[in-house]
């Protein structure tokens, strides 16, 4: 049999996704940071603690259709400018 997984310390005293009042701000710093791919490790832990997770999922996504769509507009208005 293989060994139990380890529950790690944060999710254990967590507060429940449905109890947690995170803010929409502190959620677009979040995904921006994660963006980026840089991140403290203290303020990732407090990120679990804090943050909603409907907002997290509502902002990441918003996020990724933004730089989709201007990625879109930048390739346009390249092909447009070399013409």
């Amino acid at each position: 049999m293989s060994a139990p997984v380890p529950v790690p310390v944060a999710a254990s005293t967590a507060t429940p996704a449905s109890e947690r009042k995170g803010s929409w701000l502190r959620s677009i710093k979040a995904v921006s940071w994660s963006f980026v791919g840089l991140r403290k490790g203290s303020e990732f832990q407090e990120d679990v603690q804090k943050i909603n997770p409907i907002h997290l999922i509502v902002v990441g996504i918003a996020s990724a259709l933004l730089f989709v769509v201007s990625l879109m507009f930048l390739v346009q208005w390249a092909v447009v400018a070399a013409k």
